[in-house]
């Protein structure tokens, strides 16, 4: 298996600096800022970052784990919500909310639920993000189009 990279640079004090992220594959590269991270300021933030990667992982790992079981999926679409919040003396990632709805042919809804929770506690990234108090899954099996 690859090991992935990315890196950043800071300049200046916590409040004031300025930093950017780049992907290690050159895909993206961003700005970021105490603003984008805990007010409403433009560019990105680790927490976005940490969304995308979870939210990426939990639908690859359902998609295997339907594969598995036999079943092919259409399209699985998932947002993952992080929240991140002032607890004692620092800011801590408290809640990851995983929002996921897929078209999954001839699946019952009780099997779809049992596969979408598998991934959710399966998926590397949910296990490299064990320490948040709460990962919660909102999953949707939606009819067949057509």
């Amino acid at each position: 298996m690859a090991t992935r990279t990315a890196a950043a640079i800071w300049e200046g004090n916590l409040r004031d600096g300025r930093g950017t992220v780049k992907l290690g594959s050159g895909m993206f590269e961003g700005a970021y800022s105490f603003a984008s991270r805990f007010e409403s300021g433009q560019g990105t933030n680790p927490e976005e970052l940490i969304a995308a990667a979870h939210a990426g992982c939990f639908s690859m790992a359902f998609s295997a784990g339907l594969n598995r079981a036999n079943y092919s999926p259409v399209r699985i679409q998932t947002t993952a919500s992080v929240t991140v919040e002032m607890v004692g003396d620092g800011h801590q990632i408290t809640e990851i909310n995983l929002q996921m709805e897929a078209e999954v042919p001839g699946i019952d809804n009780e099997t779809f639920l049992r596969l979408a929770e598998a991934a959710k506690t399966g998926c590397p990234v949910s296990k490299a993000l064990a320490a948040v108090p709460k990962i919660t899954l909102d999953a949707r099996l939606l009819a067949p189009a057509g």
